[in-house]
């Protein structure tokens, strides 16, 4: 399963690298939102949090449905100007004004994509003007909620009061603390941007697209971008650019803006000390093989000390060949690894992978 972006005709000076606050406080948010998502953002997130004034954190509560479980794309409003060549806005001031040259219906169904299932990649009208699209909307919206439904019922039926409602409620959250956070982490955005900017003059596209992510790679010939999600979807640059969006508090997200009709861009983790995520295939064929119980005891064996083939075949009351295959699997998997003692190949558990497994099925799930 994959996003993929076709990149046929781009040329390099339509690919741009650029830090976007907006972007970075709609991240900001997630990570208040959900500290389980980013432990490492929790001594951050629970500072925040205690400094916040009651009527603020209440206030956030109202629309957090557009950044707790996922990142709405009204924090990117850039991609929705006409001509598809715009860029995020130096300050958070300028992005808000982009956001605000949006039309109501571009706002409104960027702010309902996850509340009522609106489809994404596809051109279609919105519940500002299908009536029936309109009363799912609302009943969707009910099924997730009080706070859902009374957010979707004003938005639909007073969009500009909502438009203004939430710009007030950014500029807040700029004044309260993204202000300082920005201070903190605009430089680092800064660097990695001009480092990637670099990378993509000297090296090429492609190279420059390796550095974002494993996650992300290039087919030069079938000129195509991939990149690897839990979900499926395909867009194309067209005529547009192709946006490159730092971010520092996003790790591990990897997200990818492919609304019909908007610019594409792709937001990533700034470059730090941080491991990196398996693919999905990777994941899934990991999780397969520790779900054999004959590997699942094998793994058990292998923690404690390495092990021939011959060994662990006497130790489990099987052949050779049995173990091997099943040692194969595990190995596909960069489960085990191998060392040649003489005439001898030894078998061990690589315990960083196990260990990694349960963090690396949530990144992969949340990427």
């Amino acid at each position: 399963m994959s996003v993929t972006v076709d990149i046929t005709g781009l040329p390099l000076e339509r690919v741009s690298v650029v830090p976007s606050p907006l972007a970075e406080l709609g991240m900001a948010l997630h990570a208040l939102s959900g500290p389980a998502h980013h432990p490492e953002l929790r001594a951050w997130a629970t500072a925040v949090s205690s400094r916040l004034e009651p009527c603020l954190a209440d206030r956030l509560c109202e629309a957090d449905f557009l950044w707790r479980s996922t990142f709405s794309d009204v924090f990117a409003p850039f991609a929705g100007l006409p001509g598809g060549r715009a860029l995020p806005g130096a300050t958070l001031a300028e992005e808000l004004d982009q956001l605000d040259e949006l039309t109501d219906e571009q706002f409104v169904n960027a702010a309902l994509e996850f509340t009522c299932q609106l489809r994404y990649d596809v051109q279609e009208p919105g519940p500002l003007d299908d009536p029936e699209l309109r009363r799912r909307s609302l009943e969707l919206a009910a099924a997730r909620g009080a706070v859902q439904e009374r957010f979707t019922r004003r938005l639909l039926t007073d969009p500009p009061s909502v438009r203004a409602w939430f710009r007030r409620l950014m500029l807040d959250c700029d004044e309260a603390f993204f202000a300082d956070t920005w201070a903190r982490v605009q430089p680092q955005l800064a660097a990695d941007a001009r480092h990637k900017t670099e990378l993509l003059r000297r090296k090429g596209l492609g190279e420059a697209l390796t550095s974002l992510s494993g996650a992300v790679s290039l087919d030069e010939e079938a000129g195509l971008v991939t990149v690897d999600k839990l979900l499926v979807g395909h867009t194309t640059t067209g005529d547009g650019g192709l946006v490159l969006v730092p971010t520092s508090l996003g790790w591990p997200h990897v997200m990818v803006l492919h609304r019909y009709g908007w610019q594409v861009s792709i937001m990533y983790p700034a470059s730090g000390p941080r491991p990196q995520a398996p693919s999905v295939e990777q994941l899934t064929r990991r999780l397969d093989a520790l779900a054999h119980p004959v590997r699942m005891r094998l793994c058990r064996h292998l923690a404690r000390a390495p092990h021939t083939t011959s060994e662990l075949a006497d130790a489990h009351g099987m052949s050779a060949p049995e173990i091997s295959r099943h040692l194969t699997v595990l190995k596909k998997a960069g489960l085990i690894t191998d060392c040649r003692r003489g005439r001898y190949v030894q078998h061990q558990l690589d315990l960083s992978a196990v260990a990694r497994l349960g963090s690396d099925f949530i990144e992969g799930v949340l990427r």
